[in-house]
């Protein structure tokens, strides 16, 4: 097996614990891991999984390099709050919005595992995403719900269409199947 493979088997075990613990769907807390660390491969910082910026709740955390795509009010307002440390323009897109590198605050986490209760628990508690929870709480729409993360948890274009993706693919679907069909302990791993 390789190693991308054996990741993805990882992620999918915690996922489906955490899905029984909390709601939250596994395919989208691995198709944000997909994307975030590529597969797991590239956390940020120290096993940030999920790119989560740094938050009151958060004891420890890092500064990262990242890239962004800003409307031009979005960087006028980055630009304003962090003066010290401003975007720098990489490129510039049809529609008029800024790709920019900046350094930001992100969460470090002890292990993959509170990356991943982390995450759940923002999609699940976190004020940004409220309405969305509620609303896939109601009707169980997986892709509506996802679009709805992705608007606010990412600038990048096509994110919401990345996640969704992920979120269908035949080896996701297989690692969550095989997961959920695994005895699993309280660690979200294979027991």
């Amino acid at each position: 097996m390789d190693d991308r493979q054996a990741r993805l088997d990882r992620v999918a075990h915690i996922a489906v614990a955490l899905e029984a613990q909390t709601g939250c769907p596994a395919a989208l807390l691995v198709a944000q891991w997909a994307i975030e660390s590529e597969w797991g491969a590239k956390p940020a910082g120290h096993d940030n999984y999920f790119g989560v910026k740094r938050e009151a709740r958060h004891t420890k955390w890092c500064t990262v390099t990242t890239e962004e795509v800003f409307t031009p009010l979005q960087l006028e307002t980055w630009n304003h709050q962090h003066a010290a440390s401003p975007a720098r323009a990489i490129a510039t897109l049809p529609d008029g919005r800024q790709r920019v590198e900046i350094d930001d605050e992100f969460a470090d986490y002890d292990s993959l595992d509170a990356s991943c209760q982390d995450y759940t628990w923002l999609i699940t508690h976190g004020t940004p995403y409220r309405e969305a929870w509620r609303q896939y709480q109601r009707d169980k729409n997986l892709a509506a719900l996802i679009r709805a993360v992705a608007r606010v948890y990412a600038t990048a274009p096509r994110y919401a269409d990345m996640a969704e993706e992920i979120a269908t693919q035949s080896n996701v679907l297989q690692a969550i199947a095989g997961a959920s069909a695994a005895p699993v302990t309280a660690t979200g791993l294979p027991g």
